[in-house]
């Protein structure tokens, strides 16, 4: 039977589970599409365009089924992490990368660069609100776990954990420079592509370091 004291650390091992399945679901189901829908080329067409066409629901699932569990994950964090600055910010700013995901599905970006079949080959002249949205979107769930990773190395680094002080602030360092600063458009697909692949391995990491330290000794 199980106790008293097991039932919310298993809930809180849940919750904190919840970050490794979110940070694998969206490149698995994203790259999975990008590979095998006719007619994409993820060296023209952004990830997110993948919420358009036939199967863009399943698009729209990983960008939503990301963020409720980010949301569930944060939830886990807060009840891990605190006290101090970083166990109080990493955990809401986890919670708004949850939130924007799942705003990243509810507004999907125009038809443009010939996706989904049949779209005009250039880019729509006036950007509808949705298509704005989702831009601002998914600048706020980059943003936001690269921040949360900033923090994080920070703490690392002040309780002498230099691996993982190092690899949380390459991660987002690179995030940053991949995302953030002003490349050539031409490469923006793939840079994107490849700064959310590192977000993702980032919160698969923290999720699984979280967890085993939470796991009691048997």
């Amino acid at each position: 039977m199980t106790s008293v004291t097991e039932t919310p650390l298993r809930l809180t091992r849940l919750l904190l589970g919840c970050g490794t399945v979110a940070g694998l679901l969206f490149p698995v189901l994203s790259f999975g599409q990008a590979f095998t829908r006719s007619g994409f080329d993820l060296r023209r067409h952004a990830v997110s365009s993948l919420t358009l066409g036939d199967l863009g629901w399943l698009q729209v699932f990983a960008f939503a089924g990301t963020g409720v569990l980010a949301v569930a994950f944060a939830v886990g964090l807060w009840q891990t992490l605190r006290p101090g600055r970083a166990g109080t910010a990493v955990p809401v700013l986890v919670g708004v990368y949850g939130v924007t995901m799942v705003g990243g599905g509810i507004f999907v970006p125009d038809p443009a660069l010939g996706w989904p079949p049949g779209a005009p080959a250039g880019l729509p002249e006036q950007p509808s609100t949705g298509s704005i949205l989702h831009t601002v979107c998914g600048a706020a769930a980059f943003l936001s776990l690269i921040a949360a990773g900033l923090l994080l190395a920070r703490r690392f680094a002040a309780q002498a954990n230099r691996t993982w002080a190092r690899y949380s602030a390459t991660s987002s360092a690179l995030a940053f420079v991949l995302t953030a600063l002003p490349w050539s458009e031409g490469s923006a697909s793939i840079r994107f592509a490849v700064g959310a692949v590192l977000i993702s391995g980032w919160l698969v990491a923290l999720s699984w370091r979280a967890r085993r330290e939470v796991t009691p000794d048997r």
